[in-house]
């Protein structure tokens, strides 16, 4: 996998809150169930006590994004290494494989969510994500594929992935509103650009490809429109998805 672009990260001379503490609060949702302990009671004693402050802003701890940020931005500087690598091999595989370049942009898509924001329901996360910028019937793809992968369909050569056998069990069952959701796709006259994505998911994790995500730069300014205030700042319904990635340990 080629190297990303240069990070660039902030000084604790260029920190606003240079020399206090700046603490995380995890999300809500990281500290739901399995015994978790939540944290906050600990943190807001060591505010008291020290005058520990709650990180807001830019953590030094991650490289600064562009004052404008572009959707390639959110790949060298925000996603994970999974998600980078995948996403772009995805793509890849489509566009190698002759599909439109509509799908090309699906498959880079489908997981975004999965970045630098939310794992679960990341179809329908990364479908409100990218609603604004993309054609309806991309949106919808990268929607519906949340539902699709978990169905096989031997007319296209798509079979349930043996990793999910892996992953959930053998006798894992997807949820009704996931069979509901299937189902309906499967008669929706965009269920192919959809589908699409499911086939180039499932092989795109492959060791030693050298990728680059400018490679793409073209198709995205033909498929995504890119904001002129820059992504989380265009005041589009999404907007605060994109802030969230960009200052993702903001306590409020």
């Amino acid at each position: 996998m080629k190297s990303r672009k240069p990070k660039i990260y902030v000084s604790a001379e260029q920190c606003p809150q240079a020399g206090r503490e700046r603490m995380i609060m995890p999300q809500p949702i990281e500290v739901i169930g399995n015994n978790a302990r939540n944290p906050e009671p600990e943190l807001l004693q060591r505010m008291r006590d020290t005058g520990a402050v709650f990180m807001m802003g830019q953590n030094p701890d991650l490289c600064v994004m562009p004052e404008r940020p572009k959707l390639l931005d959110f790949f060298h500087f925000r996603f994970s290494d999974i998600a980078y690598m995948h996403l772009l091999q995805s793509a890849k595989l489509a566009l190698d494989g002759g599909q439109e370049e509509k799908v090309v942009v699906a498959c880079l898509l489908h997981d975004i969510a999965n970045g630098a924001l939310l794992r679960s329901d990341h179809g329908y996360w990364g479908a409100q994500m990218i609603a604004p910028y993309v054609s309806e019937e991309i949106a919808w793809a990268v929607q519906q594929h949340q539902a699709l992968r978990y169905f096989a369909d031997e007319s296209v050569g798509f079979k349930y992935p043996d990793a999910y056998n892996q992953f959930f069990g053998a006798d894992y069952k997807p949820p009704e509103y996931l069979c509901k959701a299937h189902e309906e796709a499967r008669n929706h006259r965009w269920y192919m650009t959809s589908r699409l994505i499911t086939i180039y998911d499932i092989y795109s994790f492959q060791e030693g490809w050298d990728l680059d995500p400018d490679q793409f730069t073209d198709i995205i300014g033909r498929h995504f429109k890119e904001p002129e205030e820059g992504l989380g700042f265009d005041n589009s319904p999404a907007a605060h998805m994109w802030r969230s990635m960009i200052w993702p340990h903001n306590f409020l």
